[in-house]
């Protein structure tokens, strides 16, 4: 498979120029907050829109919060926005409703749903609905890359992959469930730990065949559309290191652009709360992934 960079036809050279000309000084935002994807819906289906002031026809970024699919919020985007507003694009953070008042099915469906109201109003604020990049961390991390491989929950919404330009998961431990669910069993059994009273298995329906369907690895395949991916881990992780290539390598089988990029000396909720930050690591291979994304074949 040809590498991102040959992909994209994207020189090391222009990379560096397009890291380099982002602004020296910090972009003024402008916040529009608790916009309703669903008319008269529940509390937790809105979200928020960080803009450039005055943005025309911007790449947009749709950000997922983590909190193991039963906690989190929108507001919970740390360095985020300003990094992305920077950068010039809309950033654009969701909520869906959380487990255990839904299950998993309708949660990845409010995801959708928020996506489908992000393509036909970001325009209003300043974004390109043609150029979206899916991003999330943690539980987060495993909708997005569902959202980008699943095609089934766009088509529910009368759309297809062909708006979504990418897609960053960052650290997240669930994208091949069954495999998950059995090293989590083999480490309890291991080292004597008690059954979770909620855990993966528990959260995704408890239904080997859910587990399945709930697994990004399921649906990738050639021709769908599925975007190019920068999957981000922290390299010392075995669960999300180990989660991070078998998806890196079922999209390199299927001749989808990827990169795996294991980041180190960090955690869980570091490499989260870093990216933007100058001289992350992670916050490099972002960088990169993004000038590829903006070259002409974007477009």
């Amino acid at each position: 498979m040809k590498s991102l960079s040959s992909r994209w036809g994207v020189s090391l050279l222009a990379v560096v120029c397009l890291v380099a000309c982002f602004p020296a000084h910090a972009a003024e935002i402008q916040l529009t907050a608790n916009l309703r994807y669903v008319e008269f819906g529940h509390e937790r289906q809105v979200l928020d829109i960080h803009a450039p002031v005055g943005a025309q026809s911007l790449p947009v970024v749709f950000w997922i919060h983590g909190g193991g699919w039963q906690a989190g919020d929108k507001t919970e985007v740390q360095r985020k926005p300003q990094a992305f507003v920077d950068r010039g694009y809309v950033f654009v953070s969701t909520n869906y409703r959380l487990l255990p008042h839904v299950d998993m099915g309708t949660l990845v469906r409010d995801v959708a749903l928020s996506l489908h109201w992000v393509h036909d109003h970001i325009a209003d604020y300043g974004g390109d609905p043609q150029r979206v990049l899916v991003m999330g961390h943690s539980a987060g991390a495993q909708l997005a890359a569902l959202i980008c491989t699943d095609d089934r929950y766009l088509k529910a919404e009368g759309l297809s992959l062909e708006f979504i330009k990418g897609c960053l998961p960052v650290d997240g431990d669930t994208y091949d469930l069954p495999a998950m669910i059995m090293a989590t069993e083999v480490r309890r059994r291991v080292h004597n730990l008690p059954q979770a009273k909620y855990g993966h298995r528990e959260k995704f329906g408890n239904d080997p065949e859910k587990h399945i369907d709930f697994s990004a690895v399921t649906h990738v395949a050639p021709d769908k559309g599925i975007p190019p991916f920068l999957i981000l881990h922290v390299g010392e992780h075995p669960d999300t290191s180990a989660q991070a290539q078998r998806l890196g390598a079922v999209l390199k089988e299927a001749q989808i652009p990827v990169r795996v990029f294991g980041a180190r000396d960090t955690t869980h909720s570091r490499i989260n709360e870093n990216l933007g930050a100058p001289d992350d690591p992670a916050t490099q291979a972002l960088d990169e992934f993004l000038s590829q994304c903006r070259s002409p074949s974007m477009k």
